[in-house]
């Protein structure tokens, strides 16, 4: 099995203030700077009207993304941003798929798509979510979900290197219920079983594949332990110095 370096990710949703995010990217970006040989990666990704003056408060010690990003380069689409802006911006990173995108602005499996390989076509890496809804998981149907949303969202020319996948059970995120441990190994083994069916056995075993779902520092070392868990898509943990980093640690 290839080496994959964890990441740690923090998806700030529509929260922080400037001087609140700058404070907060700095204060991470500083932590990480003066560990000795860390092991993992660490990104933070604000809302886009702050990521400029987050690329500044980080100084290139830790990766700044986006949350979401247009399929299109540029257009007549008012409100949204594109890759490029973002990329211009300092930004490297770009979160597309998440559940509360494709619910509360019902995105598709499709539209999901586009927008990763508009991040792919310019360099930057995308973090693709997938996941079910807690109606899904009481069907017996997260697996039969999460494979289907990876042959719709994944594009065919994914690598290890510029896609990054993240499962969020769509019932655990932001209501402080996880999985059990088991329940998410099976899943992440399952997820890579179907990237190996999509993209080749080499691509998944170098793909790293996050879990996100009210990771929180009292459950972060027990889930990142796993074999198939790269790391955390983090939300509500990642808006504080002292959670995140404590998250940040069980990796490093």
């Amino acid at each position: 099995m290839m080496s994959r370096r964890p990441l740690i990710a923090g998806n700030w949703k529509m929260n922080c203030l400037k001087s609140d995010g700058t404070a907060l990217a700095a204060g991470i970006a500083e932590k990480y700077a003066a560990a000795v040989n860390p092991k993992c990666d660490v990104l933070v990704c604000p809302p886009a009207i702050w990521i400029l003056p987050v690329v500044d408060a980080v100084k290139g010690r830790i990766a700044v993304g986006a949350e979401d990003a247009h399929a299109a380069e540029s257009g007549a689409h008012t409100g949204d941003i594109s890759v490029p802006m973002i990329k211009d911006a300092g930004a490297s990173f770009v979160i597309v798929g998440h559940s509360e995108r494709r619910t509360d602005h019902h995105e598709t499996d499709a539209e999901v798509k586009a927008k990763a390989e508009a991040v792919i076509s310019h360099g930057l890496t995308a973090i693709i979510c997938i996941g079910e809804t807690e109606a899904e998981r009481d069907a017996g149907k997260t697996i039969e979900v999460c494979r289907t949303q990876i042959q719709g969202s994944v594009p065919d020319k994914a690598t290890a290197e510029n896609v990054v996948i993240a499962y969020e059970p769509v019932w655990a995120i932001g209501t402080g219920r996880t999985p059990t441990t088991q329940d998410v190994a099976d899943v992440h083994a399952a997820v890579r079983a179907e990237i190996a069916a999509k993209l080749g056995k080499e691509t998944a075993d170098g793909m790293r594949i996050l879990y996100g779902g009210s990771v929180k520092p009292s459950n972060a070392a027990e889930l990142m332990a796993l074999a198939d868990v790269d790391g955390a898509l983090v939300g509500g943990a990642s808006l504080k110095v002292a959670d995140f980093w404590a998250i940040i640690e069980t990796c490093l």
